[in-house]
């Protein structure tokens, strides 16, 4: 068992202040009065006197339709970011093909650029398609930015599993797809989590597509939910930091739930042995 060293316990809790101290002062200056946010001594502790702040964020905005719509373009992006992406990993990973080379440093090039340079192609192919004011094409667009780096962490995956393990199930009859399915994805669990994850993340924090491709209000996600509250000549304080208080915290207490896979998914190669 480790020994408890004080200088480690400080280095923890200075981390954790500094990871954690954004969360409360946007709690904190979401329960602040109004003739205190620009004093000279902050407030730092929250007035439960201004809880109605939330009710009027919950209740008196479209903060609810907007959570619904950024938790669909999430768990799409994530689901045909995975789907799309284990395939190519695996190509890349155990077999020979003209042109793998080629292949490969587009993926790994396209992972160097901005979502902003392909803004302009994606609109002019979702304006053809009809897919501008969409959920599916937020999800089209952050799948195209998300596959080349879940197909790279998957093919690192793959390069960990055995390949002996691959040669007795197609030893007992298995084809090569079912190979992929049935052997390769259990056993690259962990990194699969993690990939998950990641894609789900860009989903639910991407702001650049949705601020371009939607200008409905009905199909608007909370990035862009909460950046119009901002105005030219002013801006609800109390509101916004409501609104990207109730927009963090989910996200927070999920990445707490599930940090132990991208832990092992991105430490272990997907394989232990």
């Amino acid at each position: 068992m480790a020994r408890f060293h004080p200088f480690h316990a400080a280095a923890v809790l200075a981390v954790l202040g500094v990871a954690v101290f954004p969360l409360y002062w946007m709690f904190v200056t979401s329960l602040t009065p109004s003739d205190q946010l620009f004093a000279d001594r902050p407030q730092l502790w929250p007035s439960l006197a201004q809880l109605p702040t939330y009710i009027e964020a919950w209740s008196g905005t479209s903060l609810r339709h907007w959570l619904f719509n950024s938790i669909i373009v999430a768990v799409g992006t994530t689901a045909l970011s995975i789907v799309l992406a284990i395939l190519p990993a695996y190509a890349l990973a155990r077999m020979d093909f003209k042109g793998k080379l080629l292949f490969g440093f587009a993926l790994f090039l396209t992972q160097m650029l901005p979502e902003a340079m392909l803004v302009v192609p994606l609109y002019d192919i979702f304006t053809q398609l009809s897919l501008l004011n969409t959920l599916l094409g937020l999800i089209l667009a952050n799948t195209a930015f998300t596959v080349p780096v879940v197909t790279w962490i998957l093919k690192g995956a793959i390069d960990a599993v055995p390949y002996e393990i691959e040669e007795a199930a197609r030893i007992d009859g298995c084809s090569r797809i079912g190979i992929v399915l049935a052997v390769v994805v259990p056993l690259i669990a962990p990194t699969l989590a993690a990939a998950a994850v990641i894609a789900f993340f860009h989903g639910w924090n991407e702001y650049v597509f949705a601020q371009t491709f939607i200008s409905d209000d009905r199909w608007r996600t909370a990035s862009v939910g909460l950046a119009s509250f901002i105005g030219e000549l002013s801006t609800p304080v109390h509101t916004v930091m409501a609104v990207g208080f109730i927009y963090t915290v989910p996200a927070v207490v999920f990445y707490l739930f599930v940090q132990r896979y991208v832990v092992a998914g991105m430490t272990s190669g997907g394989v232990k042995g």
